[in-house]
C-alpha cells in the first residue's frame, strides 16, 4: 500500500513536485495545502483537493496523511515548517525525478526535491528541504546545505559549498572550491569565481557583492520583482 502524502503549497512549484510524486508512484497524493489564500477552500488543484484555513495538520491526520513535502520557494519557511510538521508526527518525503541522475553515494536529506535533468555527482551531499531545479549540475564533492535553492540551469563545479538557505538564480555558474555563504542570493547568470559572504546579494560576470541583505534571500527576491534587480523563475 502506498503511503498517503500531501503537498504543502499550491502554485507553480507545487505542480513540479506533484508531477515527480506521480511519476515515482511511491505515494498516494491526497491533497494540497494552501495556508496563504483561504478563499480557495474546497477548490481543486492539479486534480486533487485543496485544504486551506485553520487546523490543517489535524485535518491531514483525519485524512490519514503520513507524509508531507513542500511545494513553494521560501527557503527559511521550508525549514521552519519542516520542524513543525515533524513535531506534529508527520514524515517529510523526498522527491527525485526519475530523469534526474543522483550518484548512489550521495545522501539526500528529507524534504528535498530534485527535478528532471538534474545531475548530482559522487562525493556530494544534499541537505534537507533543498530545491534542485531542472538541468542543474552539481559536480563531485559538492555540499548543498539545508534549505538551499538551485534554480534551473545552475552549474556547480567540483567541491563547491552552498550554505544554508542560499538562493542561486537561473543559470548561475560557481567555480570549483568556492563557498556560497548562508543566506546569500546569487543573481541570474552570475559567474561566481570567489567566495560569497553570508547574507549578501551578488551578481554579474564575474560576480560582485552588491549589498547586504536585510530580510533574507527570498524576501529580497520578492522585493526585486518590481525593481528587476534579480530575474528568476516562478517563486510560488
Amino acid at each position: 500500500m502506498r503511503r498517503r502524502l500531501a503537498i504543502w503549497g499550491a502554485g507553480g512549484h507545487a505542480l513540479v513536485v506533484a508531477d515527480i510524486i506521480r511519476l515515482r508512484d511511491e505515494y498516494e497524493l491526497v491533497c494540497f495545502v494552501d495556508d496563504v489564500a483561504p478563499q480557495r477552500q474546497e477548490a481543486r488543484f492539479f486534480g486533487a483537493p485543496l485544504l486551506t484555513g485553520d487546523a490543517v495538520l489535524t485535518r491531514l491526520k483525519d485524512l490519514a496523511v503520513t507524509h508531507l513535502i513542500f511545494g513553494f520557494g521560501d527557503c527559511e519557511v521550508r525549514l521552519s515548517l519542516g520542524d513543525a510538521v515533524r513535531a506534529a508526527g508527520f514524515t517529510l518525503a523526498t522527491a527525485i525525478h526519475p530523469h534526474a541522475v543522483v550518484a548512489p553515494d550521495v545522501p539526500v536529506g528529507a524534504g528535498t526535491v530534485i527535478a528532471a535533468g538534474a545531475i548530482v555527482n559522487p562525493g556530494s551531499t544534499v541537505g534537507e528541504n533543498v530545491n534542485i531545479a531542472p538541468s542543474v549540475s552539481v559536480d563531485h564533492q559538492c555540499q548543498v546545505e539545508d534549505g538551499a535553492h538551485l534554480s534551473p540551469g545552475v552549474h556547480l563545479s567540483s567541491k563547491v559549498s552552498v550554505g544554508r538557505v542560499a538562493w542561486l538564480g537561473i543559470g548561475a555558474i560557481v567555480n570549483d572550491r568556492v563557498r556560497v555563504g548562508a543566506g546569500a542570493l546569487v543573481g541570474a547568470g552570475a559567474l561566481v569565481l570567489d567566495d560569497v559572504p553570508e547574507h549578501v546579494l551578488v551578481y554579474g560576470s564575474p560576480a560582485r557583492v552588491v549589498r547586504a541583505l536585510s530580510g533574507g534571500a527570498f524576501e529580497e527576491i520578492r522585493q526585486a520583482r518590481s525593481k528587476h534587480e534579480v530575474r528568476s523563475g516562478d517563486k510560488t
